[in-house]
């Protein structure tokens, strides 16, 4: 057994696009999230959770959770049109497994229009979302006492090029070589590593990162509309101070 595995866990996904040339004026707006876990939690609470959820449901465990596929209640979620009461059950189901699951989120919202405007040659929005991310997860790491352990943080696959470019930024935050013109955060006392999954690895945790992009991106986007989902992920937001309760 390596006892240099840290205790955590990463999962990050995204909302919306980083591109700046053509902005959605719907969404115009990128969100990065990454949802941190205990791996001992994440083993005996979250994945059979979402385990027993899929074989209530569907009667096997290959589906996979799509916010956007659910929001829009097509594909398997297409039954969620059709009978109001099991759609009811359904995201009672999945808010309860939210809340009562043990992590920390932290984000970062790029508003692309505000960017664009205000630099003639402005950073990759990924880039920058990136950045205040790994801030964000560096402090709850070293809170959680995570130095000289090796922490893994799971991306989803999006394309070979982007996933290329997406590891170089990654290890150039993590080995303090990137210039954002201040002083940076040592990230060098954790050993980071970035490892990349399909969707159709059916992982728990991205799919977890899947469900609270969105409803995050939102909140920034539309701050007064109904939320749903952000009212019961709210409480696991880091935002510089974290829920300390958590084991």
């Amino acid at each position: 057994m390596n006892r240099d595995f840290s205790d955590y866990i990463i999962f990050a996904d995204e909302s919306g696009d980083h591109h700046l040339e053509k902005i959605d004026k719907r969404y115009p707006v990128f969100c990065l999230a990454l949802c941190i876990f205990k791996k001992s939690h994440y083993i005996k609470y979250v994945v059979p959770q979402i385990q027993q959820l899929k074989f209530d449901f569907w009667g096997h465990d290959k589906i996979i959770f799509h916010e956007r596929e659910m929001r829009q209640q097509e594909g398997d979620f297409a039954f969620l049109r059709i009978d109001n009461i099991l759609r009811e059950k359904f995201f009672q189901r999945i808010d309860e497994i939210m809340k009562n699951s043990e992590f920390w989120i932290t984000s970062a919202v790029i508003k692309k229009e505000e960017l664009k405007a205000k630099y003639e040659e402005p950073f990759n929005p990924y880039h920058i979302a990136l950045k205040i991310c790994m801030e964000k997860l560096l402090s709850i790491l070293r809170e959680e006492q995570q130095i000289g352990k090796k922490i893994f943080c799971i991306f989803e696959k999006r394309g070979k090029k982007e996933d290329k470019q997406l590891e170089l930024e990654f290890y150039r935050i993590v080995n303090n070589n990137n210039d954002w013109g201040y002083k940076r955060p040592d990230f060098s006392k954790i050993d980071f590593d970035i490892k990349f999954a399909s969707k159709q690895h059916n992982s728990t945790g991205l799919q977890f990162a899947d469900m609270v992009a969105r409803p995050i991106g939102l909140k920034i986007l539309r701050e007064n509309q109904e939320n749903r989902p952000w009212d019961i992920i709210k409480e696991k937001y880091y935002n510089g101070y974290y829920n300390k309760s958590f084991p």
